[in-house]
């Protein structure tokens, strides 16, 4: 009998060891494949851009080729399942953004960020925009105020899934004002910009960092910046009387983030925060996230999950304060700002 648990423990010793050994030999050759990321929104929106502006510094850091999918859709949460699903192996990465850390408040899922480790964080997009479409006849955020105030539930605004730009602006305009408009619902930023292009959605709340071009060449109109002060001429939305008070939420923006399983092994882990650190240090990445009204961040590990936190508790008590989170903060250990 002893001499079979001898047989027995050394077996699974040996076991242990096999895993141990494989799992370093796999991290020392890390990447020795291209790299796949799934984008949780669509194309042409703010994650999107900014994440394809992102990985071809990421690709020279890691000598891989970073394969990117959009898998838009549920709030980003079907792209987030879709990356939990795979291997923890860091071969398959999640760009993600602000909303799912408000999953669990919204009901959307049962996970948010606690699931994954955070590579990176980009950038914050704090400058968002009140957008209309060009033929639109309104030029300021008060001339649309009015206009709704008299005909609630005329005018279409782009909506995306909780926890977004458009849901958390709306959700802040509810505690100060009535805003009463027809919600167009979309999978992220650039199908809305193109029906607003198109006339079939008149307004919506997008980061500028996706809209700020479109507004340039004319094909969108800037109402209002979410702000007390202009943005590169776009007037501030606290000219309008009802949204003075907005300030008391600001500044608040989407941000872009890289994440990977929490269960990765940490030698991969502290690779893919190298190359993105060294990525989010290109001068020509930080150019063109700073001329789209973005301010860089470039953070990972025990540094973005503080400013994860933070992000999350602002806002999911803003939802609780406003009436629209599903779950209360408190009850998911989530602390009062």
């Amino acid at each position: 009998m002893q001499k079979m648990k001898r047989q027995f423990l050394g077996a699974a010793l040996a076991a242990v060891a096999a895993v141990t050994v494989g799992g370093q030999a796999m991290a020392d050759n890390y990447p020795s494949r291209d790299v796949t990321a799934v984008i949780q929104w669509g194309a042409g929106g703010g994650t999107d851009v900014a994440m394809r502006g992102y990985a071809p510094y990421a690709e020279e850091a890691l000598g891989k080729k970073i394969v990117l999918q959009n898998k838009p859709g549920a709030a980003g949460s079907i792209g987030a399942n879709y990356v939990l699903q795979q291997p923890a192996d860091g071969y398959t990465l999640l760009m993600g953004a602000e909303p799912q850390s408000l999953f669990r408040v919204m009901g959307v899922a049962d996970f948010d960020y606690d699931k994954f480790y955070p590579i990176n964080i980009a950038a914050v997009a704090n400058t968002i925009l009140l957008v209309a479409r060009p033929d639109a006849p309104w030029n300021t955020t008060q001339d649309l105020m009015s206009f709704v105030e008299n005909n609630p539930n005329k005018v279409k605004q782009y909506m995306a899934g909780q926890g977004t730009v458009p849901f958390t602006v709306n959700a802040m305009m509810g505690t100060l004002t009535k805003f009463q408009t027809l919600m167009v619902p979309f999978a992220g930023d650039g199908p809305a910009i193109a029906a607003m292009q198109g006339g079939h959605v008149d307004i919506g709340f997008i980061a500028s960092g996706a809209a700020i071009e479109h507004i340039k060449a004319g094909r969108l109109k800037a109402l209002g910046v979410l702000d007390n002060k202009a943005f590169q001429g776009i007037p501030p939305m606290t000219d309008a009387g009802s949204l003075r008070g907005i300030t008391k939420y600001l500044p608040w923006g989407s941000w872009y983030g890289v994440f990977v399983r929490k269960e990765t092994p940490d030698d991969v882990k502290a690779k893919l925060v190298a190359a993105f650190k060294k990525a989010g240090d290109n001068k020509q990445y930080r150019d063109m996230m700073t001329g789209r009204g973005t301010t860089m961040l470039n953070i990972g590990g025990a540094e973005a999950e503080a400013f994860i936190k933070k992000f999350q508790s602002t806002t999911a008590w803003l939802y609780q304060g406003a009436g629209v989170a599903k779950k209360n903060p408190a009850e998911l250990g989530i602390a009062k700002p």
